[in-house]
């Protein structure tokens, strides 16, 4: 077991003033595999405090500077690669290799992206007689989740570092210690003291500092929707910027003209990823009511492939859940369903066949569109397969939700998958198994959440405008 005893405030590891820690569990063995400290608000302030004594400076930096900062955490990423998938693979449940490639190959990629985007970036526009400026945000206080934790720290602290905004993270107290890893390799990296900060801790006690304290300039948050309502709510009493990526439900939709294999099968890979920790996981699969037998025919095929295991077993496509809490939830929305009514395709709340570690089984479940789990986030390995009538009914199931954060469209053609795709009211749709796009635009509709990550677009979260007006050049 590895005690991490600090948090690393001003440039340096500060040991932690209350003796209280949070234990860090192996997913597969439900072993204690570390400990990280519980913050004190006392000790998030003190970061704060630090990230805003650092910016002016960091700020006014020059762009390459900065950026050539990100290409050393790159680098020193890329060289502790196998140390950071073994510590995802044991705190989130992925498989090892699978985590390699995903949990920590990506976030690489991200690090050395934003470099890019920053120097490659229209700092100033003369617009008539202004010229429009863009400037760092400020302090930005980052909260980020479990489920991909390494790349949703990228996601937020790269842009912002690179932007010329100083950071304080609050990593999830559940999936710490790649966060701590990260903070080594950042540390080795030589940014200045205050510029990155890292306080372990519970949301309502680090994550409350981030989100009220009148220093921090903006919040960027990922995690449930509940969770971001009341960061929201918080920041708005000082009228933060507010950055949201939340829950999802997304659905994927079999149209009469699609490939029915290929489809079935994309879409039980897209709901399975992490195991189904997901938010973008695609978690309903609307088909065509003539053709849910066939359907079901196929998915019983596809889902039998997705062998469940511990994270470190070479075979396993399916690791476990992240937690207890998490697999108890999970079950219980399995139960609720069955409870309702639900045609068990696969799977079922019935407990593998594996006496250690948080797994479910892999599930399938056929239900109306107005039952609980056609609407509530699962967050689990639990695909539900929803009959539509035409398809206007199908594009109506797809945005029955409160969320809109992702989804795909399947067809014979991807011009007809694509005019569907357009009236579905979600911030991502996949044409026919399109694949992920790290420079496109992610985020979500409606209480998906606000503000978009990934790329340029995910690097202007962090910026500010300002208009500087000249005085017009007299004609001669």
């Amino acid at each position: 077991m590895t005690t991490y005893p600090s948090h690393y405030i001003n440039g340096q590891w500060v040991a932690a003033q209350s003796k209280e820690t949070l234990p860090v569990h192996d997913s597969s063995t439900e072993e204690v595999m570390a400990t990280v400290p519980a913050g004190t608000a006392q000790e998030a302030e003190q970061a704060v405090l630090a990230a805003r004594a650092a910016f002016d400076a960091w700020s006014t930096l020059p762009v390459e500077t900065r950026a050539a900062y990100l290409d050393k955490v790159a680098a020193g990423l890329k060289a502790r690669t196998d140390e950071m998938a073994m510590a995802i693979a044991r705190e989130v449940g992925m498989p090892l290799k699978m985590a390699k490639t995903v949990q920590v190959g990506g976030p690489i990629w991200h690090w050395g992206n934003f470099a890019k985007v920053a120097r490659n970036f229209e700092w100033e526009k003369k617009v008539g007689n202004s010229l429009v400026v863009r400037e760092a945000m400020g302090v930005v206080g980052c909260i980020t989740p479990w489920n991909f934790p390494l790349s949703q720290i990228t996601l937020k602290i790269a842009p912002a570092l690179v932007a010329g905004c100083t950071v304080v993270l609050k990593p999830s107290e559940i999936a710490p210690v790649n966060a701590m890893i990260l903070a080594e390799i950042i540390h080795e990296a030589g940014l200045p003291p205050g510029v990155f900060n890292l306080v372990n801790g519970m949301g309502p006690v680090v994550g409350e500092v981030l989100a009220t304290h009148a220093e921090v300039d903006m919040v960027s948050f990922t995690g449930s929707t509940r969770a971001g309502k009341r960061v929201s709510e918080l920041a708005s009493q000082s009228v933060k910027r507010v950055a949201l990526e939340l829950g999802g439900k997304s659905a994927s939709v079999i149209l009469e003209d699609a490939d029915f294999e290929a489809a079935v099968k994309g879409t039980i890979s897209a709901c399975m990823l992490n195991s189904g920790q997901t938010c973008s996981a695609h978690t309903r699969m609307l088909v065509p009511a003539s053709r849910y037998d066939e359907v079901k025919a196929l998915a019983k095929t596809a889902i039998a492939k997705f062998s469940i295991g511990p994270s470190l077993d070479e075979t396993s496509r399916l690791g476990p859940l992240v937690s207890a809490n998490q697999r108890e939830r999970v079950l219980g929305f399995i139960r609720t369903g069955i409870e309702e009514g639900a045609d068990v395709i696969a799977g079922g709340a019935e407990p593998p066949a594996i006496t250690k570690g948080y797994f479910v089984q892999p599930t399938i479940l056929g239900i109306k569109s107005t039952d609980t789990l056609a609407q509530e986030e699962i967050f689990g390995p639990v695909l539900v397969v929803i009959p539509y009538k035409d398809e206007e009914d199908a594009v109506a199931i797809a945005n029955s939700t409160i969320y809109g954060l992702g989804g795909g469209v399947w067809s014979g053609s991807d011009e007809h998958a694509m005019k569907v795709a357009r009236r579905i009211r979600t911030g991502q749709v996949d044409i026919n198994g399109g694949p992920f796009n790290g420079n496109a635009p992610f985020g979500g509709y409606k209480q998906s959440g606000n503000g978009r990550e990934n790329g340029v677009y995910g690097f202007e979260e962090f910026l500010e405008f300002k208009s500087l007006q000249l005085k017009p050049v007299a004609a001669a």
